[in-house]
């Protein structure tokens, strides 16, 4: 099991898989994680669109919005741009060890994969790599190409994790939440975080 962390980056790029991206954030604010979310152009379009949730482009109009919705201190969570390279997450000497994008698009996959670096989430997954941290992609898209599982080896060679968005059925899921929850424990068990959103297989009965 990993350390806990008291910090995570957590990225939102355009890929389909929204309700994921959010529950996993409302989880990481209960359990007191500090959050630096990062939330790519065409993010705010699926949240939009799957959530009918409206992300406002400024960074610090986002975080307040999001702050009242959570209702947690300001400290605890932050939002940066994707060209802010003054921010904690750009810099190996600064950024949090572990990250999770979720949902991860095939297009950010492709860009972490060649190390493009191009915005604030390329550049901070980069860090997370070349500093030897937790890099979790939760990719979503079907059906996959060879060129994005040739993204998906490269990378789980340098030790990140790949977590397609793909949930399980055997906790008997009665609602769309019940799925989202199971993604969202594995992506907590991942990052060594307490859940008991879904019990472990041989456990519960399930």
């Amino acid at each position: 099991m990993n350390q806990s962390p008291t910090e995570i980056t957590l990225a939102f790029t355009g890929a389909s898989g929204a309700p994921y991206g959010w529950r996993l954030l409302e989880l990481l604010l209960k359990q007191q994680v500090k959050v630096h979310l990062l939330i790519s152009s065409a993010a705010r379009v699926v949240f939009a669109t799957e959530h009918d949730i409206k992300l406002p482009a400024a960074a610090e109009r986002c975080a307040a919005q999001l702050q009242q919705h959570f209702q947690c201190d300001a400290e605890l969570l932050k939002v940066y741009g994707k060209d802010d390279w003054f921010s904690p997450v750009a810099s190996g000497s600064a950024a949090p060890r572990q990250m999770v994008v979720c949902p991860c698009s095939t297009g950010s996959l492709s860009a972490i994969a060649q190390g493009a670096s191009d915005n604030l989430i390329e550049r901070a997954a980069d860090v997370v790599i070349k500093e030897g941290g937790k890099l979790i992609l939760v990719v979503r898209e079907s059906p996959l190409s060879a060129i994005h599982l040739e993204n998906m080896l490269k990378l789980s060679r340098l030790g990140v994790c790949i977590m397609p968005a793909a949930p399980g059925f055997y906790h008997q899921p009665q609602q769309i939440s019940d799925l989202v929850d199971f993604m969202v424990a594995r992506i907590l068990d991942q990052l060594g975080l307490s859940q008991q959103l879904v019990a472990r297989w041989g456990y519960g009965g399930n």
